[in-house]
Protein backbone atom coordinates (compact mmCIF):
# COMPACT_ATOMS: atom_id res chain seq x y z
CA UNK A 1 0.00 0.00 0.00
CA UNK A 2 1.92 3.11 -1.25
CA UNK A 3 1.46 6.00 0.83
CA UNK A 4 0.71 3.86 4.07
CA UNK A 5 2.43 2.16 6.67
CA UNK A 6 1.06 -1.55 8.27
CA UNK A 7 -0.67 -0.84 11.62
CA UNK A 8 -1.51 -4.08 12.46
CA UNK A 9 -4.28 -6.63 12.06
CA UNK A 10 -7.74 -7.38 13.70
CA UNK A 11 -7.54 -11.04 15.73
CA UNK A 12 -10.93 -11.47 17.10
CA UNK A 13 -13.91 -10.19 18.70
CA UNK A 14 -13.24 -8.79 21.76
CA UNK A 15 -17.04 -8.26 24.21
CA UNK A 16 -20.47 -8.61 22.50
CA UNK A 17 -20.89 -4.56 21.40
CA UNK A 18 -18.60 -4.71 18.38
CA UNK A 19 -15.28 -4.32 19.73
CA UNK A 20 -11.95 -6.01 17.88
CA UNK A 21 -8.79 -7.22 19.89
CA UNK A 22 -5.87 -5.92 17.42
CA UNK A 23 -2.27 -6.69 17.28
CA UNK A 24 -0.43 -3.71 16.63
CA UNK A 25 3.41 -3.93 14.84
CA UNK A 26 4.87 -0.69 15.86
CA UNK A 27 7.56 -0.23 18.63
CA UNK A 28 5.74 2.67 20.56
CA UNK A 29 2.00 1.99 20.83
CA UNK A 30 1.41 5.14 23.39
CA UNK A 31 2.08 7.04 19.94
CA UNK A 32 -1.17 5.44 18.38
CA UNK A 33 -3.53 5.79 21.62
CA UNK A 34 -5.09 9.13 20.46
CA UNK A 35 -5.98 7.80 16.75
CA UNK A 36 -8.93 9.45 15.32
CA UNK A 37 -9.03 6.67 12.44
CA UNK A 38 -7.60 3.68 10.90
CA UNK A 39 -8.10 2.65 7.17
CA UNK A 40 -8.99 -1.20 6.95
CA UNK A 41 -7.93 -3.09 3.64
CA UNK A 42 -10.62 -4.65 2.71
CA UNK A 43 -11.05 -6.36 -0.73
CA UNK A 44 -8.10 -5.07 -1.91
CA UNK A 45 -9.38 -1.17 -0.59
CA UNK A 46 -8.88 0.95 1.91
CA UNK A 47 -11.74 2.11 3.93
CA UNK A 48 -11.70 4.65 6.52
CA UNK A 49 -13.06 3.73 10.04
CA UNK A 50 -13.35 6.26 13.07
CA UNK A 51 -12.58 5.34 16.30
CA UNK A 52 -14.70 5.61 19.43
CA UNK A 53 -12.51 4.11 21.75
CA UNK A 54 -8.69 2.74 21.58
CA UNK A 55 -7.66 0.74 24.83
CA UNK A 56 -4.09 -0.46 24.52
CA UNK A 57 -3.41 -4.16 26.27
CA UNK A 58 -0.14 -5.89 26.94
CA UNK A 59 1.74 -7.83 24.08
CA UNK A 60 1.18 -4.69 21.65
CA UNK A 61 -2.46 -5.30 21.30
CA UNK A 62 -5.07 -2.98 21.38
CA UNK A 63 -9.24 -2.93 22.36
CA UNK A 64 -11.14 -1.18 19.24
CA UNK A 65 -14.48 0.37 19.26
CA UNK A 66 -15.58 1.79 15.66
CA UNK A 67 -18.21 4.44 15.35
CA UNK A 68 -21.17 2.53 13.67
CA UNK A 69 -19.64 -0.87 14.31
CA UNK A 70 -22.14 -1.81 17.93
CA UNK A 71 -22.41 -5.48 17.84
CA UNK A 72 -20.40 -8.82 16.74
CA UNK A 73 -22.24 -9.41 13.64
CA UNK A 74 -21.12 -6.28 11.82
CA UNK A 75 -17.40 -6.75 13.64
CA UNK A 76 -17.16 -9.87 12.28
CA UNK A 77 -17.00 -8.80 8.77
CA UNK A 78 -13.39 -7.16 10.13
CA UNK A 79 -12.02 -9.92 11.50
CA UNK A 80 -8.45 -10.83 9.72
CA UNK A 81 -8.16 -7.42 7.76
CA UNK A 82 -5.28 -5.38 8.14
CA UNK A 83 -5.05 -1.64 9.52
CA UNK A 84 -3.21 1.43 7.72
CA UNK A 85 -2.20 4.83 8.50
CA UNK A 86 -0.95 7.39 5.60
CA UNK A 87 3.15 7.40 6.32
CA UNK A 88 2.26 10.98 7.31
CA UNK A 89 1.09 10.12 10.58
CA UNK A 90 4.31 8.14 11.63
CA UNK A 91 5.69 9.69 14.60
CA UNK A 92 9.01 11.34 13.42
CA UNK A 93 12.03 9.11 14.62
CA UNK A 94 15.34 11.16 15.75
CA UNK A 95 18.95 9.93 15.95
CA UNK A 96 19.99 6.44 14.41
CA UNK A 97 16.52 5.12 14.43
CA UNK A 98 14.95 5.39 11.40
CA UNK A 99 11.47 3.74 8.81
CA UNK A 100 12.23 1.37 6.25
CA UNK A 101 10.56 3.43 3.67
CA UNK A 102 12.61 6.78 4.86
CA UNK A 103 15.86 5.60 3.68
CA UNK A 104 15.03 4.18 0.40
CA UNK A 105 18.09 6.00 -1.99
CA UNK A 106 20.10 6.97 0.99
CA UNK A 107 23.78 6.86 0.78
CA UNK A 108 25.86 3.84 2.20
CA UNK A 109 29.21 4.95 3.79
CA UNK A 110 30.94 2.07 5.77
CA UNK A 111 33.50 3.14 8.09
CA UNK A 112 36.70 1.04 6.25
CA UNK A 113 35.04 0.22 2.65
CA UNK A 114 34.11 4.27 2.17
CA UNK A 115 31.49 4.86 -0.14
CA UNK A 116 29.32 1.38 -0.58
CA UNK A 117 26.30 2.17 -2.69
CA UNK A 118 22.56 3.63 -2.60
CA UNK A 119 19.85 1.83 -0.50
CA UNK A 120 17.56 0.36 -2.92
CA UNK A 121 15.22 -1.12 0.01
CA UNK A 122 15.23 -3.22 3.01
CA UNK A 123 14.70 -6.88 2.80
CA UNK A 124 12.17 -7.47 6.08
CA UNK A 125 12.80 -11.11 7.47
CA UNK A 126 11.10 -12.96 10.59
CA UNK A 127 14.33 -12.44 11.97
CA UNK A 128 16.64 -9.84 10.30
CA UNK A 129 16.53 -6.69 8.37
CA UNK A 130 18.61 -6.27 5.68
CA UNK A 131 19.60 -2.92 3.92
CA UNK A 132 19.65 -4.48 -0.23
CA UNK A 133 22.47 -1.37 -1.05
CA UNK A 134 23.31 -1.41 -4.95
CA UNK A 135 26.43 -0.51 -6.47
CA UNK A 136 26.79 0.16 -10.06
CA UNK A 137 25.09 -3.16 -10.65
CA UNK A 138 26.27 -5.50 -7.92
CA UNK A 139 23.65 -6.05 -4.65
CA UNK A 140 25.38 -5.56 -1.52
CA UNK A 141 23.43 -7.05 1.49
CA UNK A 142 24.12 -5.84 4.97
CA UNK A 143 22.19 -6.89 8.73
CA UNK A 144 20.13 -4.00 9.99
CA UNK A 145 21.77 -3.87 13.61
CA UNK A 146 22.74 -1.51 16.56
CA UNK A 147 26.34 -2.50 16.29
CA UNK A 148 26.49 -2.03 12.42
CA UNK A 149 24.35 1.07 11.52
CA UNK A 150 26.31 3.67 13.27
CA UNK A 151 24.74 7.24 12.78
CA UNK A 152 21.96 8.47 10.39
CA UNK A 153 22.26 11.69 8.84
CA UNK A 154 18.79 12.67 7.14
CA UNK A 155 20.40 16.20 6.55
CA UNK A 156 22.50 14.55 3.83
CA UNK A 157 20.89 11.46 3.12
CA UNK A 158 23.66 8.71 4.61
CA UNK A 159 23.86 5.80 6.44
CA UNK A 160 26.95 4.87 8.46
CA UNK A 161 27.95 1.60 8.67
CA UNK A 162 30.63 -0.31 9.82
CA UNK A 163 29.76 -3.81 8.26
CA UNK A 164 31.47 -7.05 9.34
CA UNK A 165 35.50 -7.32 7.66
CA UNK A 166 34.97 -8.47 4.20
CA UNK A 167 31.50 -8.29 3.88
CA UNK A 168 31.07 -5.85 1.41
CA UNK A 169 34.26 -6.63 -0.61
CA UNK A 170 32.23 -10.29 -1.05
CA UNK A 171 29.58 -9.06 -3.18
CA UNK A 172 32.13 -7.12 -5.38
CA UNK A 173 34.14 -9.64 -6.21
Amino acid sequence: MEGYFYLGKILRLFASKGAVLVQLDVDEPENYQNLESVFVQMNGQLIPFFILKLELRHNLRAVIEFQDIDNTEQASILLGCELFLPIEQLPRLTGDRFYYHEIKNYQVIDLNFGETGRVEEVLEYPHQAILRILRGKKEILIPITDEIITAVDRENKIIHVNAPEGLIAMYLE
